[in-house]
């Protein structure tokens, strides 16, 4: 185990998740990241008998970027009182076919503003199938249909790609996938969503950039941003891009 570590202390531990990698146990029987990150913490802090290691927030397997652990129950349960109340930022990557490679249609609810440096606001309404483990999403309200949104904005682009910088406001099933995807801006290797390829290495181009958040003891502004993963197609369109 050899995890990139961007942030520890006595209460949170920010680690940044590479693609593939599982964060809570599932039906592959593959280790997750919070049983071996808890043996780290054993090893390192001389821990005896358990070791407390609490999931704050979750990203899919082919996802990369930070991923936030609590160490203690207090910090825990604060963070996700934190979350409830949206007092979590939460920004991400995300590498998207340009619409004219991808051949998609633009299709967005509300209205687009053109201006570069300003995000665009997107509301929809997802509703999760449980056995194909996928979202799906409408225009309008309806039974068992949960609101999502978000804001993106271009902020990198290359011949074949463009690179965009999301900020999550609710927190649904595959909403960044589910949403781009609909407007026709589906993240490169998600096959799932619509992406036309795969990733060799099965993963997709999104990628948790930022956690910032009140530290839930101490009081401090916590700001934690993750590294993209070093790989050709990151590098190009992420070259210049801010931050």
């Amino acid at each position: 185990m050899n995890y990139n570590i961007l942030h520890e202390d006595n209460h949170l531990l920010v680690v940044n998740k590479l693609p593939g990698e599982i964060v809570q146990g599932d039906k592959t029987g593959d280790e997750p990241m919070a049983e071996s990150l808890k043996r780290y913490l054993k090893e390192k802090y001389h821990k005896p008998g358990n070791v407390f290691l609490g999931v704050v927030h979750r990203l899919d397997r082919p996802v990369s970027g930070a991923i936030v652990f609590a160490r203690t129950g207090k910090a825990l349960s604060r963070m996700n009182a934190m979350l409830q109340k949206r007092e979590v930022r939460k920004v991400y990557w995300a590498v998207s076919g340009r619409r004219s490679a991808v051949g998609c249609q633009l299709h967005e609810s509300g209205t687009r503003n053109q201006e570069p440096e300003t995000y665009t606001h997107l509301i929809h309404y997802l509703k999760k199938n449980e056995s194909q483990n996928k979202s799906y999403v409408y225009d309008l309200p309806g039974p068992g249909r949960l609101k999502a949104e978000l804001k993106y904005k271009v902020i990198g682009q290359s011949d074949r790609y463009q690179l965009l910088e999301v900020e999550l406001l609710t927190g649904r099933h595959h909403q960044i996938r589910a949403q781009l995807a609909h407007i026709g801006m589906a993240i490169k290797g998600d096959l799932k969503y619509g992406y036309p390829r795969s990733n060799p290495d099965g993963s997709i181009h999104l990628h948790s950039r930022l956690v910032e958040f009140t530290h839930p003891v101490s009081g401090e502004l916590i700001s934690i941003m993750a590294p993209v993963p070093v790989e050709r197609v990151w590098g190009v369109v992420s070259a210049g891009a801010d931050g």
